[in-house]
């Protein structure tokens, strides 16, 4: 298999071809885009984060990053939707992943956990 890269976008950025597989790792809609317009393969609601820990890090998204990225590792490490969405990208032969996110942060958010938690199951 193929080495696979695994990118991350803000959904208000437009599509490009060079997103590859585009899977959409928020568990609400995001706000402001048409179902119609959006483009996407997975919507992988499965994995983002618990709705209390979410809410945790919202309250104080600087302040609570480091607790709210170590829980949300926790929550991945025995979340089997994990393993199932690493099972979905191989099978595409995706050579590039980009993980779609809303929140405004492109440093300090939940994607960026997840990446590093799919690396790690895809052995990347």
């Amino acid at each position: 298999m193929s080495k696979i890269s695994i990118r991350l976008k803000r959904v208000y950025e437009p599509a490009d071809e060079s997103d590859g597989l585009r899977i959409l790792v928020d568990r609400m809609w995001p706000r402001g885009m048409k179902k119609s317009s959006f483009e996407y393969d997975i919507w992988a609601k499965e994995v983002t984060p618990s709705l209390g820990l979410r809410r945790f890090f919202h309250v104080n998204p600087k302040d609570n990053w480091e607790e709210f990225a170590r829980r949300y590792d926790e929550e991945l490490a025995e979340n089997e939707a994990l393993d199932k969405l690493a099972d979905e990208i191989r099978q595409t032969g995706a050579t590039t992943v980009t993980l779609l996110y809303g929140f405004r942060d492109p440093v300090k958010n939940h994607a960026v956990v997840l990446r590093n938690a799919l690396m790690k199951k895809l052995e990347l």
